[in-house]
């Protein structure tokens, strides 16, 4: 479907350890923000779609998690649809509250991602990934993915994962051997990412680390899961984020001057992909460009889902930023680089501005939304029209469960 709707406003709280905050105190915070840029009051609000992915784990809150949180702001009555997408959810509320619009249902709907994830036991925060894939069939599930590490000539402690380190840094481990052995990459490309998108995060007051960091000290971090370092992996987190989603007839109302056009969101859930067949990122891409009717050569601003410094590397080429096998080239060019051909990740990314899971989708919405106003401050991207976000979550198969990838125009 092809999108008719506006981003109207966008708000977001630092993303950090916030042990002293609330869920209900983060979100109010984001929603509050996104309200005031939107000169929207709360109850002209129609319906709101609240993404969390961890929240029943680490908080304890379940099933009506958007209704508890959003009823201290005044924000009840109408619909609140709780969206549970793993790292997709905050992506998957904004793009089913884009849809709504489209379909004429509403006129102005919120969209907001909270997560409070760090957590006293942190077996609570690793259960949250671990069950992010098929649980019903976690062994099956471990022994292809450990399969496809030593495949690629490479051993590693299976032990660790759940435990000592998310799941998700083996299953990018695994995408990574894969790409070395195939493509000649090396981790000092993976550790390029690292460092490139540590400037990035610098220049973002919001972000969870703001330290530049070297190649060197990439690759001399601990080591989680070979050949990831610690700087190669994006962080767990706290924070919220939210944005204020209009019609095209309430935009003309309100003067859609400083809106940012949502020109498409699709959303797909993985599957069986086939052997030669194009995996889950790729299909939506093809889709998200089509119905935007621009390609990847259009983009001026790309926020990616970087969970690991591999997974931005490959992301490119998934996206057709650059050819298959191009990655490591496109990061040591510096076209991923503010000023360079196609800044990715502006904002930080996962592995700065940090992953607080159910948060992450609408808070790479809140940072297009300021680059494409003009408004992203030391981080500008200069003349930025058109803006990418991709956002995946949980693995299926041998691939994302959810992906969402959203094109927006200034």
């Amino acid at each position: 479907m092809q999108q008719k709707a506006y981003i109207a406003g966008v708000g977001m709280t630092p993303f950090s350890k916030h042990q002293d905050r609330t869920l209900k105190s983060l979100t109010q915070e984001a929603v509050g923000i996104a309200l005031k840029d939107a000169g929207i009051d709360a109850q002209d609000l129609e319906a709101a779609y609240f993404g969390t992915a961890a929240t029943a784990v680490t908080v304890g809150q379940v099933m009506v998690p958007g209704q508890v949180a959003l009823r201290e702001m005044g924000i009840g009555r109408i619909p609140v649809v709780n969206v549970e997408n793993a790292c997709a959810s905050a992506a998957t509320a904004f793009q089913q509250a884009c849809t709504m619009v489209t379909a004429g249902l509403y006129d102005v709907v919120l969209a907001v991602g909270s997560e409070k994830l760090y957590c006293e036991d942190k077996q609570k925060t690793f259960s949250v990934f671990t069950g992010a894939v098929d649980f019903e069939s976690f062994d099956e599930v471990s022994d292809r993915l450990y399969e496809r590490i030593e495949a690629a000539g490479v051993k590693t402690d299976a032990d660790g994962a759940g435990n000592k380190r998310s799941l998700f840094m083996d299953i990018y481990a695994a995408m990574a051997v894969e790409h070395m052995r195939d493509y000649g990459t090396t981790r000092e490309d993976f550790a390029a990412v690292s460092a490139k998108t540590s400037f990035h995060g610098s220049l973002n007051p919001k972000a969870q680390f703001q330290e530049v960091l070297s190649v060197e000290d990439v690759l001399n971090a601990r080591e989680i899961s070979y050949p990831l370092t610690l700087a190669m992996c994006s962080p767990i987190g706290d924070g919220s984020a939210a944005a204020i989603i209009v019609s095209e007839k309430l935009a003309r109302q309100l003067g859609a001057g400083d809106m940012v056009k949502v020109k498409s969101s699709v959303l797909r859930s993985g599957w069986d992909i086939g052997e030669n067949e194009p995996g889950v990122t790729e299909v939506v891409a093809k889709e998200a460009y089509e119905e935007a009717g621009v390609g990847p050569e259009d983009l001026d601003v790309v926020e990616l889902h970087d969970a690991s410094s591999p997974a931005e590397l490959m992301y490119y080429e998934t996206l057709g930023l650059c050819k298959k096998g191009e990655g490591a080239r496109f990061i040591n060019e510096g076209h991923s680089k503010l000023g360079g051909k196609t800044p990715v990740n502006p904002s930080g990314g996962l592995l700065r501005k940090g992953h607080p899971v159910g948060a992450t989708g609408l808070a790479q919405i809140t940072e297009l939304t300021d680059q494409l106003r003009g408004r992203a401050d030391k981080r500008q991207v200069e003349n930025a029209r058109i803006g990418l976000a991709e956002n995946g979550g949980g693995y299926i198969g041998s691939d994302a469960a959810a992906m969402v990838i959203t094109v927006l125009e200034k």
